[in-house]
């Protein structure tokens, strides 16, 4: 080739990283001033200037598209550039570049200290010099990455602060925080005292903010319905935050909590509650349209009354349940009757059901195993007492070194965070505890009376009394090919349990049992294995259990 000959046509392109006014403002500036200079220098012939603030660490960037199709055209035929940075940081648009040199497009690339010619060493210095910019960019990327982790890992939230909260900007970098917002942390915290009373919805509260409070942004905005659900879903607020979010990975913030844990708990619960639509006045009750989903698209159920007219002149009102298709409106999931959702509950319930004499025998049983543990508690509660203490030491030896100047206050604010949260933890566990066999048996109570009554409640009740019943089976009820399906809980497993057992027992003494025949049972039981197990399970899933409310 000859690298003298005059066709030869440049396009000149500079580019600067950041689309922000006020960074490497001169930087396209600066460039085009060092070109410049070469282009009098060399008696160069530029036929077009391209220039473009956009980053080059993946691909499109409009303005580096025009210029590959200039080049394509043959408007243009050779590059005047700064760096072989500035045109490609990526191997995506590097392969373009070294394409069209391939292709006889392009002939030579022309920086103010070095020209590639198309030839096989020069493009392979070009490709080099743009995989070491590749190469830089990654680094950096990984260097960001471990910087955001240790910030996690600190206790400080790497990410824009949410509602009532501040990122610190006046700390020093790599030290900046999370702080209570002055302007709007008292006003965010009311928000929550308004969800703890339990008689606000979340859009209830939304009104009351923005129109009552005069609630804005830091932007000046009011807030929208997504910004208040935020609010009460997100565990920062209670001192915990996952990083990144969906990794799995939790840490405790070192910034000051809000709210508590047990408030936060219970909101979550409230949130379930008041995301269940509720029937509209005048319109017919459908006590089953709030605690069901779609099985296929997991859309809500509604319900409406359809009329039958025969031609005899009887009239038959009919409940259908069906998908909302909010969702997936190709939802295919066909209607259910209510007579044939409340059979299949009504089959459920019976599933569990056992007699009084059951109930009664597993009351004592499950007390005498709640004696048994009272020992395991004391010895739990002690081992609890030692963790305290060894937090509370650390504490005190974590204070002499920073007073020595051993820490800096990052180091120092972060390690007590963690060790103050550890004993908040411990110090709830032991309250849990203390609180101990009562709660246990109380609750372990009310699910063998569920066992023991759901069933005939449900088939004598109202439709407020189906509907809590209803609700008490679980909080993800489904309908799939017209069935109920029941993703049942630890204590509903338990029950069943409990009734297969006793089923299985008692299937040989009919009819009905005298006393003497319970006595026997009983005796039974304590002999059985299986039963034990199953009673043990119920004991179990009583400490997660949080009430039932069943007339």
């Amino acid at each position: 080739m000859n690298r003298n000959q005059p066709t030869i046509a440049y396009g000149l392109y500079a580019r600067k990283s950041s689309e922000q006014e006020d960074r490497q403002v001169a930087s396209i500036d600066s460039q085009k001033r060092e070109l410049d200079a070469l282009v009098q220098r060399d008696g160069l012939s530029v036929k077009e200037a391209f220039e473009e603030s956009h980053s080059a660490k993946r691909p499109g960037r409009p303005i580096f598209d025009e210029l590959v199709g200039a080049i394509e055209r043959g408007h243009i035929n050779a590059l005047l550039t700064w760096s072989p940075n500035r045109i490609s940081r990526n191997a995506i648009d590097t392969g373009v570049i070294i394409d069209l040199m391939d292709r006889d497009k392009l002939l030579e690339i022309r920086t103010p200290s070095q020209t590639y010619y198309n030839t096989p060493n020069d493009k392979f210095l070009l490709g080099l010099f743009c995989g070491q910019a590749k190469l830089e960019n990654d680094n950096k990327g990984v260097d960001v990455k471990r910087g955001l982790k240790t910030k996690a890992e600190q206790g400080i939230y790497p990410a824009p602060a949410p509602l009532g909260y501040l990122n610190d900007r006046y700390a020093e970098r790599g030290n900046k925080t999370i702080v209570p917002d002055p302007d709007r942390f008292d006003l965010v915290r009311k928000m929550f005292d308004l969800m703890l009373t339990g008689d606000y919805t979340p859009p209830q509260i939304l009104a009351i903010a923005n129109e009552e409070w005069g609630f804005r942004t830091p932007l000046g905005n009011k807030m929208s319905r997504s910004n208040i659900y935020n609010i009460f879903s997100r565990p920062f607020y209670c001192g915990r935050f996952e990083y990144p979010v969906g990794s799995g990975n939790w840490y405790t913030g070192a910034h000051k909590p809000m709210i508590s844990k047990d408030e936060y708990r219970h909101i979550q619960s409230l949130m379930q509650i008041s995301a269940c639509p509720k029937p509209r006045r005048g319109d017919h009750e459908f006590p089953y349209r709030g605690p069901l989903r779609c099985g296929e698209c997991r859309a809500m159920i509604t319900a409406e009354r359809k009329t039958k007219r025969q031609q005899n002149g009887n009239v038959h009102e009919y409940v259908y349940y069906h998908c909302t298709k909010r969702k997936d409106p190709s939802c295919r999931q066909p209607s259910l009757r209510e007579e044939a959702l409340e059979e299949q509950i009504a089959q459920l319930l019976a599933m569990i059901e056992i007699p009084e004499h059951v109930r009664r025998w597993g009351l004592e049983y499950i007390a005498s195993r709640s004696g048994q543990s009272a020992a395991d508690r004391e010895l739990v509660a002690g081992n609890i007492q030692k963790t305290i203490e060894g937090c509370e030491r650390k504490l005190g030896a974590l204070i002499d070194l920073r007073v020595s100047g051993e820490l800096t206050e990052a180091e120092f604010a972060s390690t007590k965070a963690k060790l103050t949260n550890e004993v908040e933890d411990m110090r709830l566990r032991l309250e849990q505890l203390d609180r101990g066999s009562e709660d246990d048996e109380d609750a372990a109570d009310r699910l063998l009376s569920f066992a023991q009554n759901a069933h005939a409640q449900f088939i004598a009740g109202d439709s407020e009394v189906r509907k809590e019943i209803t609700l008490a089976l679980g909080s993800n009820l489904l309908i799939q090919d017209k069935k109920l399906v029941v993703e049942r809980s630890i204590w509903l497993d338990a029950l069943g349990r409990v009734a297969e057992e006793v089923r299985a027992l008692e299937g040989r003494f009919e009819p009905p049992k005298t006393r003497m025949t319970q006595r026997y049972l009983s005796e039974m039981y304590m002999a059985n294995p299986r039963m034990l197990r199953a009673l043990d399970y119920v004991r179990t899933a009583a400490e997660q259990y949080d009430g039932l409310k069943i007339r």
